[in-house]
């Protein structure tokens, strides 16, 4: 454990050191290469971030901006490559993954009704903000509406580890103590979401079959 401590403690110093060096710049790039598909997890970039906030040497809506734009930037990098190639890769080698076009197509329904809300989750989710992209453009999913999810969902993650970095620090014993707390509480919003997501659709598919039920054809 004093292994791992150590190591932590030292990429935490280097990715401080990094992040003071690019400044904002730096901030984009990391944020921009986290949300594509290579795994650098954003704690590491974003948590320094606000510790060097809460010293003074970066500002905060500097900071915030660019993780946003950089979340959106590797998003979208990541949506486009799924849009424009990863549709006819399935369609031609889609039965060595059990990618059928029948599946193809019902990914497609899926994201039509359920993008906005699985966008916006994904992007909340350790592991799956990473690929959250992929089956949004391989389902060629609404632009706008993927990248105002993508920006919304990458706000709330990168403020609430900004707010990590600015009030923590470099403490890792904190650190180790309050994130997975924060994690846990992002799990139980999350799941309190779905809930009424699902919720409210049952309630507007029941109001509207009862619209239809009492409709005379008379009215239609």
């Amino acid at each position: 454990m004093d292994a791992l401590a150590q190591w932590f403690e030292a990429v935490v110093q280097w990715l401080v050191a990094l992040v003071e060096h690019l400044g904002v710049l730096g901030i984009f790039i990391m944020t921009f290469l986290e949300s594509t598909f290579m795994p650098i997890p954003s704690e590491m970039t974003m948590i320094p971030a606000g510790y060097l906030v809460q010293q003074g040497k970066m500002d905060l809506v500097s900071v915030l901006v660019a993780s946003i734009i950089g979340t959106i930037g590797g998003a979208y990098f990541n949506y486009l490559i799924a849009r424009h190639f990863g549709r006819g890769l399935f369609l031609r080698y889609g039965k060595y993954f059990l990618m059928t076009p029948a599946k193809l197509a019902k990914l497609e329904s899926f994201f039509a009704k359920h993008g906005a809300i699985s966008t916006f989750i994904g992007r909340l989710i350790p592991g799956i903000r990473h690929y959250i992209s992929f089956p949004a453009g391989l389902a060629q999913m609404d632009q706008r509406a993927f990248l105002i999810y993508t920006g919304l969902g990458g706000a709330i993650w990168m403020s609430i580890l900004l707010a990590l970095g600015y009030h923590i620090g470099e403490n890792k014993e904190l650190m180790m103590t309050y994130f997975p707390m924060v994690k846990g509480a992002l799990l139980v919003f999350i799941v309190t979401l779905c809930i009424f997501y699902v919720w409210r659709n049952k309630k507007a598919a029941k109001k509207l079959l009862i619209n239809e039920e009492g409709s005379s054809p008379d009215d239609k």
